[in-house]
């Protein structure tokens, strides 16, 4: 008998705590199997399957790359590398960022839809953005259970409301809920797999997750699934595709980046912002320069092309400072990430 024994976790902001509150009452005998991604520094040893494991009962850690899955375990994505899930054992990947994280919720939820289908609990929590809506839709097309923590507790409320916006949830309960809903789907039957065939699109994103494809496969792939537009990849500047028409809208590169609407609009502002700085930079030094050459006319006695070099450096000194105006009055960036997906949910 199938089982939803395949229980996914994803967070960021204030996911310690949510965490611990979850594992932390989960009973050491139930017969499942946990895979956390927490958004963590890339640069930092994470030490969260260790706290895991002291406030719960069930043992923690990090695994290696092809390593078989045990029940009764949790399993931790490392900082800075994809926690993916095949049948029976896993893969731990540095792949290309998904809306800018490594590791990614999506790429998780996905690549367990995929092994998996019915047998699998997606749950989201706390955290900035929309991480882990799209693999939780990838979760409900595959026939698994969806469970998101009520934004209304949650400390970082985005995450939360992005999946209730995009996806058909079964339940949103507080913290002290979810434990004891986990351990009742555990034991329930899950539908037969063949119910809920897997998808084009989640048969290729999670290939191009593990990065096991040629240049050739690769593009080949992209393009069953999406349709090119003028865009490039903030990340590595290479064509960008929009994957399907279902909301959130999102994009996808050859490479493998990938990103959600917003999060590209905010990767595309931060690049015109880095654009508009560079152009400072290279009018300031225009501007000294032209003063530099104003000086060596003045020595030479050569005053009208010395004044010509400094009606020069001045104009050009009044189109940075045009130029800085733009940036520091917010035109090409002011606001965080955090702050454009905040402002965005209020509107929904």
């Amino acid at each position: 008998m199938l089982r939803h024994d395949i229980i996914v976790i994803g967070t960021s902001a204030g996911g310690l705590k949510a965490l611990g509150a979850i594992l932390g009452a989960v009973p050491a005998e139930i017969d499942a199997v946990f895979f956390i991604v927490q958004h963590l520094a890339a640069d930092k040893p994470s030490i969260l399957p260790q706290i895991l494991a002291d406030v719960g009962s069930l043992p923690a850690s990090h695994p290696v790359d092809g390593e078989s899955i045990q029940t009764g375990r949790i399993y931790v994505a490392p900082p800075d590398y994809h926690l993916l899930v095949n049948q029976g054992s896993m893969r731990v990947v540095r792949g290309p960022q998904e809306n800018r994280f490594r590791p990614a919720i999506d790429a998780l939820f996905r690549s367990a839809a995929h092994a998996y289908g019915t047998r699998v609990v997606g749950v989201v929590l706390t955290g900035y953005l929309d991480d882990g809506t799209v693999g939780l839709q990838a979760i409900k097309k595959r026939g698994g259970v969806a469970i998101v923590q009520d934004p209304n507790e949650a400390e970082y409320p985005s995450m939360a409301k992005s999946a209730l916006r995009y996806v058909k949830v079964d339940y949103c309960l507080p913290l002290a809920e979810i434990p004891d809903l986990l351990v009742q789907l555990s034991k329930e039957s899950a539908a037969q797999e063949e119910t809920y065939p897997v998808t084009k699109e989640i048969e290729i994103e999670s290939k191009i997750a593990e990065q096991q494809m040629n240049t050739q496969e690769f593009l080949k792939n992209v393009e069953a699934i999406g349709t090119r537009t003028t865009y490039t990849c903030p990340e590595c500047n290479g064509s960008i595709w929009q994957i399907g028409k279902e909301q959130p809208l999102r994009f996808r590169c050859h490479i493998g980046h990938s990103f959600t609407a917003n999060v590209f609009l905010a990767e595309q502002t931060q690049n015109l912002e880095n654009a508009l700085w560079s152009a400072v930079r290279a009018m300031e030094e225009k501007v000294t320069f032209s003063r530099q050459m104003a000086e060596q006319m003045k020595n030479y006695n050569l005053t009208i092309a010395a004044t010509k070099y400094e009606n020069h450096a001045m104009n050009l000194d009044k189109e940075v400072s045009l130029v800085r105006g733009i940036i520091l009055n917010g035109f090409a960036t002011k606001r965080t990430i955090a702050a454009i997906e905040e402002d965005r949910a209020e509107c929904c």
